[in-house]
């Protein structure tokens, strides 16, 4: 019996040992979110990403209302876009330098995104003379852009213009004496489910507004030392999907 006693006593004693020791380190770790429950991981999927939005004037710079014909004939509105996350550009099809290289790195963007019914592509033609249905159709059997929500539009060239100017404040031009024609920026435009302009900060909290859509992934660094930002585009495009 005594032997019994003193076995139970022993074991009291561990236990009261092990309360005192590790327990607090136990409740300090989960006060500090260092042990996170099932049900806390299952939220983060839906937690805001830390992209930034875009303030003018203290509101959230959101892409306006707009109304173009696509590559198929159908008339496509910023309504088309709501739930969806989508990357803009503004291109033309004969453009001799900048736009076949904007277009090859969205296709590899769009293959890579194919499994995503929500992500999609706002193209806005600024040669919308030229660029007619038929020729953005043809356009974009050549470039193989397949995703549905891959939208080349055209329409008005003043209201064009106007959505880049104001609208994404986005640099576009017709331009005689530059090749082609025209002249327009080469950055990338990101959107989210809701409609507004988001990006990326830099190291010292600062927007990174655009996206460089011209040096590609596998080139890594252009002749001018301009970086890719072709992954850092991808990553957050994951990121608001995820949203």
């Amino acid at each position: 019996m005594k032997k019994t006693n003193y076995s139970y006593i022993g074991i009291a004693f561990i236990i009261l040992i092990f309360g005192i020791l590790f327990v607090p380190k136990i409740v300090d770790r989960v006060s500090n979110g260092d042990v996170i429950r099932k049900e806390s991981r299952s939220d983060q999927k839906t937690k805001p990403s830390e992209l930034l939005f875009i303030a003018n004037n203290g509101e959230k710079r959101k892409v306006p209302n707009f109304e173009f014909t696509n590559q198929n004939g159908e008339t496509i509105s910023n309504k088309d876009y709501e739930g969806k996350v989508y990357v803009v550009e503004f291109f033309f099809t004969t453009c001799p330098t900048i736009c076949p290289k904007m277009n090859l790195n969205l296709v590899k963007i769009q293959n890579e995104f194919s499994a995503f019914k929500n992500f999609g592509v706002a193209s806005f033609t600024i040669n919308p003379d030229y660029d007619t249905v038929r020729v953005l159709k043809d356009y974009a059997e050549t470039y193989h852009i397949t995703n549905p929500n891959w939208h080349l539009l055209t329409g008005a060239k003043d209201e064009i213009y106007n959505l880049a100017k104001t609208g994404f404040f986005i640099y576009a031009a017709q331009n005689d004496a530059v090749a082609g024609g025209f002249e327009h920026s080469g950055n990338f435009a990101l959107v989210d489910k809701n409609g507004f302009i988001r990006c990326r900060e830099d190291k010292n909290g600062n927007p990174i507004i655009y996206y460089n859509g011209i040096v590609s992934e596998e080139e890594q660094i252009d002749d001018n030392g301009v970086p890719e930002q072709i992954t850092a585009l991808k990553e957050d495009i994951k990121k608001l999907l995820n949203e």
